[in-house]
């Protein structure tokens, strides 16, 4: 099998990525993450994503590297990761009672050709309706200051919502391993079928 790269520091999509039972190395691309001047959610995490990927190029020029990036929109209003509670606490009084779109991007890069294939796979989450101290309580409790958004899906993040629409869950936290595993078939990676 051919060597494999993720092109990311964050702890979720390592393990996101596990899950596959796949051997894989990551490395951190250092990239510039601002989005250009009137640049949308999903062109920005389409373009991130690629740009991650294209940045270890150099570095692994034999390997598949996989890179993803993840942006939040709410009412017209693009969600980092808030990095401070009063960010956070903002980004969550935001959200009550809206929908959200996760727009995650993920590119698929064969070193050896540069080629490249990039998809942005949506994911929608309800936000119930949340009193202050509600949100307040979730940040202390789950300390979502590095997930975009502000909230943790796989930890007590659930407890914001109303319900959720999307192909595949693993997509709101970071890595559409279903999109994935489609995107790794053309280069004889499939965690049903290695050797």
């Amino acid at each position: 099998m051919r060597r494999l790269i993720l092109a990311s520091s964050s702890p979720y999509r390592r393990a996101l990525l596990e899950k596959l039972r796949l051997p894989f190395e990551s490395a951190s691309p250092h990239i510039n993450e601002e989005a250009l001047p009137g640049e949308s959610a999903l062109e920005l995490a389409t373009r991130l994503a690629t740009e991650k990927a294209h940045a270890l190029h150099s570095q692994f020029p034999d390997a598949i590297i996989i890179g993803s990036d993840q942006v939040a929109e709410c009412e017209g209003r693009q969600l980092g990761k808030p990095g401070t509670r009063a960010k956070a606490l903002e980004q969550l009084l935001l959200c009550a009672g809206h929908p959200v779109t996760f727009h995650t991007g993920l590119c698929v890069l064969d070193g050896q050709s540069a080629r490249h294939t990039t998809i942005c796979e949506p994911f929608r989450v309800y936000f119930r309706d949340l009193t202050r101290l509600e949100a307040e309580n979730y940040i202390e409790l789950d300390n979502p200051l590095d997930c975009a958004g502000s909230f943790k899906a796989e930890g007590l993040g659930i407890a914001l919502f109303e319900k959720m629409e999307g192909n595949d869950v693993n997509t709101l936290i970071g890595l559409p391993l279903i999109r994935l595993i489609e995107l790794l078939k053309p280069y004889g990676i499939d965690p049903l079928t290695r050797n």
